[in-house]
């Protein structure tokens, strides 16, 4: 199954935590940090997300890093 096909599914699913401009979901890729914070930025805002998933009790800051642009809106993938 692609990807794309995975991150959509699992974002249907209850997230495990919201902060202030995130909602994040565990996929079976990674971790989602779907962008709730109104119209997406130019760049991936990786930083705010590494510094928002703390908040939530996660630290990304070792994790390889991905973005894409689904139907639910910008998702930024953290994975091993």
């Amino acid at each position: 199954m692609p990807i794309r096909e995975l991150l959509e599914a699992a974002l249907g699913e209850p997230e495990i935590g919201t902060t202030q401009q995130f909602r994040w979901h565990a996929t079976p890729v990674g971790i989602a940090a779907l962008w709730n914070a109104g119209a997406a930025p130019l760049a991936p805002p990786y930083e705010a997300a590494l510094l928002e998933a703390r908040q939530v009790g996660l630290d990304l800051s070792r994790e390889e890093r991905e973005f894409h642009q689904l139907t639910s809106g910008l998702v930024l993938l953290f994975h091993s």
